[in-house]
């Protein structure tokens, strides 16, 4: 497939050159206009000429030639602001990148720069590429990370995080950055494959994101030293100003699981931390229900309930964003030269959009019913549904180690030793240890154990929804267990629960039996019938879609079960190797 070597061809360029002349119309001329003026700092008065996908002119004049084509839009009665830029996205929790880019856009975040996790472990790059392109057409701006680890141990990691698979991720255009760095101990530890990759990427003038949550002073130093840029994991005001203070851009989160936003601003105020130059927020990839109000735009408006000037609270969304990235000269402002992304705000406080531009594309606008893009050929990208070949039988559901993984909070999890006797079929309700059971998705293996903390009701679950898209099972009956297993199979994949012999919930995950096709607002529904169950059923902590992902995921403490078994992350060793079956 033919590839555009730069964002505007000549001829573009030219004829965008040609509506200053007067020799030529431009599209959109968004008249009386009261805008943020990025670099002034300050709210301007003017008109904003848009050919195409880029403001051409703003400032005080009016265009020489208006065509009849051109769409004229008096702009009184609203504020205009650059459209919002998300730093951090995980897109594909539930929800996959067109639908999210659809949802976010309807909100005002127009720019969003995310995970490559999923791309990596589940398509070859060639299919990969393909989705590039396909989510590069969209009206919103897409940006990527290049992973170095897979955030888990890996059976073949080798051939997964290759240096040829990192080397061509990193030449990508839409590439920004390396990272989020969750394998920072391998580095500090001596690894200098990761250290290499990050290497390579700063000679490609990539940032590289941490991922440091609870590091000393020392560790952000080392890091720091050897190419970090920036970081989302600060957890308290003083972990913000330490990061700050060695030359971090730091991301404020707010997310389901690490709802910090308000605390990091008021403990942030208190230390007399007033300027928010290197301060960028992000919602950190939560799950569908957690955006039902919003996007980035909910968490401007925290900012701005909690002190924050408002102009600096819109440049943490915008400016900010663009300038660490180093593409200041397409996003974060309404100036000159820029990608058309503004937002129409009834208010400076409200930033909440009541019109959004995206690209020059209304893709909201006041009074009227936004349409849904079209969406992309899911088979043709390689995402079809999970063919499933085996079937499970009683031994897979055998537990037979001394050593369960119990729930601390919604991701952390410690060993502990099991008590009870697991050699039954059903285990009572009156305890919250459950069966657990990760299936390779070829049924090459499995790893059995104990959940304590997890539920004290579940007949039995199965996900295909997991870090590495293997199957979990996890409930206290085997049957209801293997039944829920069935269902998943014949759905594609997807999160079932099933009791007492019945399916009492199913969420279809036919994207590689990861991801829904649902729109956003029908996804969210589906995600608050699943989370009121789980509560129901004992699950007491945060978000139980992310604590099964979690699950796998090695940048956690204390121990997980993987690819490769029970896996000791304080100690990098496998505790109890996986089955063969």
């Amino acid at each position: 497939m033919s590839e555009q070597r730069y964002r505007w061809k000549g001829s573009e360029l030219r004829e965008q050159a040609a509506v200053i002349d007067g020799k030529q119309s431009p599209t959109k001329v968004l008249v009386n206009a009261t805008y943020l003026h990025s670099y002034f700092r300050e709210w301007v008065k003017g008109n904003i000429w848009i050919h195409g996908d880029r403001i051409v002119y703003a400032g005080d004049r009016l265009p020489d030639r208006v065509d009849p084509s051109c769409e004229t839009v008096d702009c009184r009665g609203y504020v205009l602001v650059p459209g919002y830029m998300e730093p951090h996205v995980h897109p594909f929790q539930l929800y996959n990148p067109h639908s999210f880019a659809y949802y976010a856009a309807l909100y005002g975040t127009t720019t969003l720069v995310n995970d490559n996790l999923f791309l990596l472990l589940q398509l070859k790059d060639e299919q990969s590429l393909l989705f590039l392109q396909k989510m590069n057409a969209l009206p919103t701006s897409m940006y990527w990370w290049c992973r170095f680890d897979g955030q888990t141990e890996l059976e073949r990691e080798e051939e997964t995080l290759s240096n040829a698979r990192i080397k061509w991720w990193l030449d990508q255009e839409s590439v920004l950055q390396g990272g989020e760095l969750t394998s920072w101990p391998k580095v500090i530890g001596g690894d200098d494959i990761i250290l290499y990759w990050m290497q390579e990427a700063k000679r490609r003038r990539r940032k590289i994101e941490g991922h440091f949550p609870g590091a000393s002073e020392k560790t952000l130093v080392k890091m720091a030293l050897f190419g970090a840029d920036g970081d989302h994991e600060a957890m308290t005001g003083k972990e913000v100003r330490l990061r700050l203070w060695h030359g971090y851009t730091v991301t404020l989160r707010h997310s389901s699981i690490r709802p910090d936003l308000p605390v990091l601003l008021e403990e942030m105020k208190a230390l007399g931390l007033e300027r928010y130059d290197q301060c960028l927020l992000t919602t950190d990839g939560s799950p569908p229900s957690f955006y039902e109000h919003g996007v980035i735009d909910r968490l401007i408006r925290m900012a701005i309930e909690h002190g924050v000037p408002v102009i600096d609270a819109y440049a943490m969304a915008t400016i900010n964003v663009a300038r660490h990235y180093g593409i200041e000269h397409l996003h974060g402002s309404i100036a000159t030269g820029r990608i058309a992304h503004i937002n129409f705000l009834r208010s400076a406080h409200d930033p909440t959009p009541v019109q959004v531009l995206a690209k020059g594309q209304w893709v909201k606008r006041e009074g009227e019913e936004p349409s849904i893009w079209p969406a992309p050929d899911w088979g043709q990208l390689g995402l079809g549904s999970l063919l499933l070949s085996w079937e499970i039988d009683g031994d897979d559901l055998q537990v037979s180690m001394p050593m369960g993984l119990r729930m601390e909070n919604a991701v952390i999890l410690k060993p502990y030793s099991v008590s009870i006797d697991t050699t039954r079929d059903h285990l009572g309700h009156d305890h919250d240890e459950c069966f657990l059971v990760l299936l390779d998705r070829r049924g090459r293996w499995r790893v059995n154990t104990m959940l304590k903390g997890f539920a004290t009701a579940l007949g039995g679950l199965a996900s295909s929804y997991s870090n590495t898209g293997d199957l979990l099972l996890i409930g206290k009956h085997k049957e209801d267990m293997m039944l829920a297993f069935q269902r998943m199979k014949e759905l594609g994949g997807g999160i079932v629960l099933a009791e007492r012999g019945n399916v009492v919930f199913e969420l279809p995950l036919p994207l590689a039996g990861m991801v829904s096709p649902l729109e956003m607002r029908t996804l969210i529904a589906e995600e608050r019938a699943f989370v009121r169950l789980m509560r129901e059923r004992g699950y007491r902590f945060e978000d139980p879609v992310y604590s099964l992902f979690f699950l796998q995921s090695t940048h956690l403490p204390y121990v997980r079960i993987t690819q490769r078994g029970i896996y000791d992350v304080m100690h990098k060793t496998v505790l109890f190797p996986s089955i063969m079956r």
